[in-house]
């Protein structure tokens, strides 16, 4: 199911971080929580992975 997810930012691909449980968007600097097994896409709910 990852490979149909894509950054609502930029729309590259994400990295799927199991320690963090959070969907990684390199080229946006974001990074998206997952909750209960479902990705929050939205990004009010991003953590900045980068200055």
């Amino acid at each position: 199911m990852l490979e149909a997810l894509v950054c609502p930012v930029t729309h590259a691909t994400l990295r799927y971080d199991a320690k963090a449980q959070e969907l990684v968007s390199e080229a946006a600097g974001l990074a998206f929580p997952i909750r209960d097994g479902i990705p929050i896409m939205l990004l009010n709910e991003a953590r900045q992975i980068r200055a």
